[in-house]
Order: C-alpha cells, then structure tokens, then sequence
C-alpha cells in the first residue's frame, strides 16, 4: 500500500460450524465426531455440522437423507436455537468492544467497519488476529476474518481462512485472510459465478448458458448483454460486482424487516382443525417474539408448503399495529380458511412484518373477499388480550417460558412455547 492510503478496513467475521461447534462445546464426548444439527426425519435438512462430517460430503442446507446415506455414522442432533443465540450475544458483545459498526447477519456471523478504529487498534489484520483470538479465548471457539474493501471481498476472503474437510483429516485455514487492492481482481475473478451475491441457481443456468463460469469470465461480458440476458438491474447489479464494485455499506443496528415461525410436518396434514391449531400456537410464539422485541406488526402472512411443494402465501395489512397472540391469531386463521388443504400441507408458517415500535389498538376489518376475522374483531381482541398477554409475559418472565401459554401450546409435556427457531430444519422423524 501507498503512503497515505488507508488499507482496507471491512471485516467479515464467521464462526467456524457454529450449531454444530456449540453442541461439541457442551458434550465434549462428541469431540471428533461426525455430528449434525438439523432434523432427522426423512424431510429435515442439515442446519450445521462438524468437519467429519463434512468429510463425507454432507453440508449445510443438504436433505438430512441424503447426508445420513453419505455419512451413516452421523450423530444428529435436533438443535437448540436458545443456547446458540446465548453464544452470539456473547460474540457480539466482543464485535462492540472493537467498533459500534457492526452489521450481524444471524447469529454466527458480521461485518465490521474497523477504519474508526485503526488509530486505536492498529492495522486492520492485527485488530482481525486479536479479535480472533478473543473468541477463542473467551468462547472456546473458533471462527475465521475476512478482510477487503468491501463486504463482498471481506467475505469471499473470510471463506478462504476457514478451514476445510477432507478424509485424511482437517486441513487448517490461516484463520485470517487480508485482500489488498492490488491483488482484489485476481483473487475475485477465480471465485465461480456463484460466490457472487444474486446469483442462485436460475441466474447461474441463464450465465451458463453464455459460457460464463467463473467471476473473471462475467467480467468480460459486456454490460448490454447482461443487461438483455438478466434485466437491466440484475445486469448493472452483477457487472459491478464482477469488476469488485461493492458499495453496499456496513449498516450496524439493522432492524429486522420480519419475525416468523414456521415448521415442517412429518407427515401431510388435511384436516382444518389441526391446521387451525397450528397456526394459532404459532401466532401465539410469533406474539411472543414480537412482545420481546419491544415491536408489534402490521402485516400477518401465512405460510404453506404442499406435498408437491409448491409454496402459496396470503398476507393483510391492517391500519395499525398489532401484538397480542390473540389478535394476530385471528387474522392468521382468516388467512387459513382461505387456502385449500386437500392436497395435503406439510410445511405451515405465520411471520409478521411491517414492524414498527411499541403496539397499537387496531381497528376492525375484514380480508376483502367476503371472509371476516370472525365474531370478534383483530380490534376487541388486541384490546380484551392485553392486560391478560401483560400478565402472561411478567409470569413467565419470573418462572419460565413453559411456565404459562394458551391451549394451543398444551402437550404431554406441559405448555410448550415454540421459539423463533424451533423446528427450522423439519421434524425429528
């Protein structure tokens, strides 16, 4: 680097196999074992998993039957999405003492804007090297620094520190990886089209098809053609990318666009009645996660996913919003009544967005096509629920989350509140 250029000063931190690191962390006896976290059933997917089991293939997002035909010997586990948001608030309790500029994405990884503070802490590589450490030394874990110019090089560089499985044994990263500007092209044009952002599988068929594989060859494709190929802002999107043009900036604080809940069933699932039970447990957590965020909503979405898994959504908007699970229930079960179950569900979400602070009292309404919310509006309900919601989260602040819940939530087992991420990865069998 040139005197008075300033080195590059964005960091992407990730945790090195975060679920399944956490899960070794806490049963030592797992220690150099192929372990993943997902769901077992014949429709879980993998979440996360250890390097032995990515020895054998298996990584994250892959169908759990296919990683248990890969790797027999896996150990799974079901996950436990309360302990890992324990650790990253620790992690990112560590992210704050070295910048206010961080942008968490999830739980297991950030980006830092660490310019503000190389006076203080010295070079970005150093201040990486330091933070690195920091986690090992006070979660007993490892994770891996990128550093760039800009988010996307700082990532693509944070994924050649890590290291990497092989059946001879893990190979070690170097942990650390700095892209220096002069070197940024060479290192970025290697990369396959796919490392680069909005690029999934249809767009990476359509560059195929142009005999574009690799960031370098899609650099070389004039921008009018992308733009004919793509559409004009995928085109001038992904031309930029490809000549490392990233301006996206570190955001810190970046408020959640949504809030969900959603699981995948065993088995198909036809009957109204049992769907209707679903769905209310779930705006019941769904109600829960908002409360606790200091949030309420105005749009409610369902969620379903067929045997023949094709997706269909229904949404409304109300005038104000919304935060109480009994609320948020009708509107959910309005939306409910007007998909066709016959074909079978498996797969049913509530979320909520349009989030704004606090709540509101929130007017009646109907969903416009002759359905209304039911003999009580979203309004009497928002209203009749709140001192009784106020009550119910002071108790199980006191004595738990099982401690109290609506019928919904009732099983053998006592009142079981789901959590943003229970179930995720689809069910144990």
């Amino acid at each position: 680097m040139g005197d008075g250029v300033p080195p590059p000063g964005i960091l992407h931190v990730d945790m090195d196999a975060f679920f399944a690191s956490v899960e070794v962390l806490d049963d030592p006896s797992l220690a150099g074992l192929p372990v993943i976290v997902g769901g077992a059933g014949a429709r879980g997917v993998v979440a996360s998993c250890t390097y032995e089991a990515r020895a054998f293939g298996v990584h994250s997002a892959m169908p759990s039957v296919r990683a248990r035909q890969l790797c027999p010997q896996a150990i799974f586990l079901p996950g436990r999405h309360g302990r890992y948001a324990e650790i990253s608030g620790q992690l990112h309790g560590i992210l704050a003492d070295i910048t206010p500029m961080v942008e968490p994405i999830g739980l297991d990884e950030a980006f830092l804007n660490v310019a503000g503070a190389i006076r203080m802490l010295g070079h970005p590589e150093k201040i990486a090297y330091g933070l690195r450490d920091r986690v090992r030394t006070d979660l007993s874990l490892d994770c891996a620094v990128g550093i760039g110019r800009s988010k996307m090089i700082a990532k693509l560089a944070s994924r050649a520190a890590k290291p990497r499985a092989s059946r001879a044994g893990l190979v070690p990263g170097p942990g650390v990886v700095l892209i220096e500007p002069d070197v940024e092209l060479a290192f970025l044009h290697g990369h396959k089209v796919e490392a680069l952002w909005g690029v999934g599988p249809a767009t990476a068929k359509r560059l195929h098809e142009l005999g574009v594989r690799t960031v370098g060859d899609l650099a070389a494709v004039p921008g009018e053609t992308l733009m004919r190929r793509l559409g004009k802002a995928s085109g001038l999107h992904l031309s930029a990318l490809a000549h490392g043009e990233d301006p996206s900036p570190v955001t810190p604080n970046r408020p959640a666009k949504s809030i969900g809940h959603e699981e995948t069933f065993s088995h198909d699932l036809l009957d109204r009645a049992q769907l209707e039970r679903h769905v209310l447990r779930m705006a019941e957590s769904v109600a829960t996660m908002l409360r606790g965020a200091s949030t309420a909503a105005r749009t409610i979405t369902v969620k379903v996913k067929f045997s023949d898994l094709s997706l269909q959504t229904r949404s409304y908007t109300l005038s104000q919003a919304i935060t109480t699970g009994g609320a948020i229930g009708q509107v959910a079960a309005s939306l409910l009544a007007g998909i066709d179950p016959a074909d079978g569900i498996r797969l049913l979400g509530v979320s909520a967005s349009g989030l704004v602070e606090g709540g509101g009292d929130q007017l009646s309404f109907d969903l416009g096509d002759g359905r209304d919310v039911g003999t009580q509006s979203a309004t009497s309900l928002e209203q009749s629920w709140h001192d009784a919601t106020a009550a119910v989260d002071a108790i199980r602040d006191k004595f738990g989350r099982s401690a109290v819940g609506a019928a919904s939530m009732v099983t053998e087992d006592g009142v079981q509140v789901p959590a943003r991420r229970d179930a995720p990865w689809g069910p144990a069998r």
